[in-house]
């Protein structure tokens, strides 16, 4: 059986005592327990500190730590430490040192500094690993294992000699031989055919484009080459301690690494966001689509959200502190979309170094004249209250399709227009955030049958198996909405040909002669439904194959021309979106498919109030959210139940203060 976290919602952040002297230890257990804390990430960056020279280790200080907070009741996600290699590694190993596209090797002073194909590396972290797993494995405080730190974070890629060597061999693995790649890659084009495995590189920086598919399969061995670091960790870890789960921390919309390829080798999510206070509801909606990527990774689990700021960043051009309540509500936000873990970068802000000025859940001033502080011990407080909640899930009706490898592919060099891949996939989701509709993401080969939406938003790429699967799912019943530039490519970035999307043709009833992609301050007009919007970014020229004409476009030479269509598919109904709309337009549209689809949310709420529903054996669980500065006044319908963060029993209505929550128990 999969180790599990416990049973309860977890509350807490980093914690870096190797940064102050021991005398500050018991003071920060005494305000941990105060606030509330019951975990901490240990251990993060301490690979200096933990082996001082390469023949020396020192875990004495950790051991005194650890059973410091074994002793009060607090308990340790230990991390590996290997996320930073310690300055004698590199001084005395320099070919540790990541390379990059440019030829420029990156040097220590910073983080992350290693490439993630060095053997040397390999060798130093799997005996770092092996050490405290042997050293902390029976300990009381060890609750999980936190392997490395942010994959890639800033070393998306590498191109030193190491890199290259084991490019090649995943090449090699890949294709089995040369004739096979040189098919794959297309290399007839540009007199790029290969005659020996030597001759292949990483695509380094070249005097124009470089060949799309070595760039797609550079980007797949570059996440393949991290998930080869963790597997490695985890390895050794598992042997060590097979009942203690494990898990890295995910960044949310991260396009280096494919997250879905990850999910299976870890225990639970956890991720790390950090929307921007500067524009509150652009925010509210960064941590919800960043919560539902990261839930449906794992969907039979809670996540946990790692690191988030109590307050203030540091890494931006202006950082301002999220003003009271919105930490609060953030968290709780957390909760309400699946997780089962509110955590913080980090318990003590930094004295030195370049996160300084990083916000803390212990702030530079005095704890009692902290405005932080206090909101912090009341969330610990709250969450306590919120107990029953943990272990029971989010099930949706609806899912985006998002794949990594279309992602990758959509966005490199030489294609028709830009199309930013993450970021229409998160304008779509807002829609369905703002009107309190559950959705979950998706691969497009994945198992649908659970569902009776599914949008697909610029399937640039797609695999046989992947256009079957849509299809399938629409022909059985489900509703299915695809929009412009999908099903262009196969795996190999190689036109399918037969008119685009060729392998979507028969659920979606129409073929694709060209585009139009428009650049930036230029439109055109849709007619929808009687009423007349804008649309701009990509217009589809279309021509129909049993599709209905929903929406035509009313200017440009193609006016007159349909913009968006409707096509019955077996049982179910696909629509086909071949422009961007406004945001009247993509309203009336998705009012339109959502009904075809009968899904909606679990009832009505004022604009700004989030509403969702986590569900589990033993019940069911009501989250209200008020975003907004205003009261607002929430019809529950048939909705009864406790409010756990007050004790007291609803009635028909529920008002919201401003910036205030409701966690409903319903009745069975």
């Amino acid at each position: 059986m999969t180790p599990r976290l416990p049973p309860k919602l977890l509350y807490g952040g980093d914690y870096n005592p190797e940064q102050w002297p021991e005398s500050v230890w018991l003071e920060d257990v005494r305000l941990m327990r105060a606030a509330g804390v019951n975990i901490v990430s240990l251990g993060i960056f301490s690979w200096a500190r933990l082996q001082p020279s390469e023949k020396r280790f020192d875990f004495g200080w950790l051991d005194r730590v650890m059973d410091l907070l074994a002793k009060n009741g607090i308990s340790v996600c230990l991390a590996t430490a290997t996320a930073s290699p310690p300055p004698w590694l590199t001084r005395k190993y320099p070919g540790v040192l990541p390379v990059t596209a440019d030829g420029v090797t990156l040097q220590v002073g910073s983080r992350q500094q290693y490439s993630p194909s060095s053997p040397v590396y390999k060798k130093f972290a799997a005996a770092l690993v092996r050490k405290l797993a042997q050293r902390y494995r029976r300990h009381s405080a060890l609750a999980s294992w936190h392997i490395n730190n942010e994959y890639a974070c800033h070393l998306p890629e590498c191109h030193n000699a190491d890199s290259t060597r084991a490019f090649r061999a995943w090449l090699r693995a890949k294709y089995r031989t040369l004739a096979a790649l040189n098919d794959a890659w297309g290399t007839a084009f540009w007199s790029q055919a290969y005659g020996d495995w030597a001759e292949i590189f990483t695509p380094r920086r070249a005097p124009y484009h470089c060949n799309p598919t070595q760039c797609l399969d550079f980007k797949r061995f570059t996440s393949d080459a991290f998930l080869a670091l963790y597997r490695m960790e985890a390895a050794i870890l598992r042997a060590a301690t097979p009942a203690i789960p494990l898990t890295t921390n995910f960044m949310g919309f991260f396009k280096p690494l494919d997250y879905r390829a990850w999910a299976p080798e870890i225990d639970y999510v956890a991720w790390d966001s950090y929307p921007d206070p500067v524009d509150e509801a652009a925010a509210r909606h960064a941590g919800a689509v960043g919560h539902d990527l990261m839930r449906s990774l794992k969907p039979g689990r809670p996540f946990v959200l790692m690191e988030q700021a109590p307050s203030a960043v540091n890494w931006r051009s202006v950082n301002l502190p999220k003003r009271p309540g919105i930490m609060r509500l953030q968290s709780l936000q957390t909760v309400a979309r699946g997780g089962d873990g509110v955590m913080f970068f980090q318990w003590r802000a930094s004295k030195a170094g370049a996160e300084k000025f990083h916000s803390g859940l212990l702030p530079h001033v005095p704890p009692k004249q902290s405005r932080v502080f206090a909101e912090v011990t009341a969330l610990g407080a709250e969450l306590k209250k919120l107990t029953p909640v943990a272990g029971s899930l989010v099930r949706n009706r609806v899912a985006i399709a998002f794949d990594w490898h279309a992602w990758w592919a959509v966005e490199l060099e030489s294609k028709p227009g830009r199309i930013d891949y993450a970021a229409w996939a998160q304008s779509l989701h807002r829609w369905f955030y703002q009107k309190n509709i559950g959705v979950d993401f998706v691969h497009p080969g994945a198992e649908l049958a659970g569902y009776d939406l599914v949008v697909a938003p610029a399937l640039y790429l797609l695999t046989k198996q992947a256009a079957a699967n849509l299809t399938a799912f629409t022909a059985r019943g489900g509703t299915l909405l695809a929009t412009y530039f999908s099903g262009i490519v196969d795996e190999h970035e190689h036109i399918v040909l037969g008119g685009y999307p060729a392998l979507l043709r028969q659920a979606l009833g129409l073929w694709v002669e060209e585009w139009a992609p428009y650049p930036d301050g230029r439109t055109n007009g849709v007619r929808l439904g009687g009423r007349k919007f804008t649309c701009d970014h990509w217009c589809d020229l279309l021509h129909l194959e049993g599709a209905k004409p929903l929406a035509t476009y009313t200017g440009d030479f193609f006016a007159g021309r349909p913009a968006v269509t409707r096509h019955r598919h077996g049982r179910g109904t696909a629509y086909y979106l071949g422009t961007r709309l406004d945001a009247a337009g993509l309203d009336a549209l998705l009012l339109r498919v959502t009904k075809t689809a009968g899904v909606k949310a679990p009832l009505r709420a004022p604009a700004g109030v989030e509403i969702t529903r986590r569900d589990a054996k033993r019940g069911q669980f009501l989250f209200a959210l008020n975003h907004t500065g205003r009261p607002a006044r929430i019809s529950l319908g048939k909705y009864r139940g406790t409010n756990l963060l007050t004790g007291r029993s609803t009635a028909r209505t529920l008002t919201l203060a401003p910036l205030d929550a409701a966690v409903i128990q319903l009745k069975r």
